[in-house]
């Protein structure tokens, strides 16, 4: 069965990074676009961060331009997402997601 399995996630301060990773498995992964979401606490679900599934082309919410970049390795069936230069309004679960499926998500808190 499909399983999407985040990591990474952590209490960080303001102006840091840190790199979440997402293990895929049961399908083919180089099938398909992966995308990252997150959900901050009394907030609506928002799109992160979405790549192609040859990691061609990646899409990006307007907030975190500049700062987070979204990259695949195919080999490894996994999807990464960095993030630098975090700042508190990126406080949130953040959630790996193909086409109809969702991992249990990885919490980022950016405080100092």
């Amino acid at each position: 069965q499909v399983q999407l399995v985040e990591s990474g996630g952590g209490l960080v301060q303001p102006g840091g990074s840190l790199r979440l990773s997402c293990a895929a498995s049961g399908f083919t992964f180089s099938d398909y676009a992966m995308t990252w979401y997150r959900q901050a606490l009394g907030k609506e679900r928002e799109l992160v961060a979405s790549i192609t599934s040859a990691g061609g082309g990646q899409i990006y919410l307007d907030s975190v331009k500049g700062r987070f970049s979204i990259s695949r390795d195919n080999a490894k069936n996994t999807v990464y997402l960095q993030m630098n230069n975090l700042k508190p309004e990126d406080t949130a679960v953040y959630y790996c997601n193909r086409f109809g499926y969702w991992g249990k998500g990885t919490l980022v808190t950016v405080s100092s």
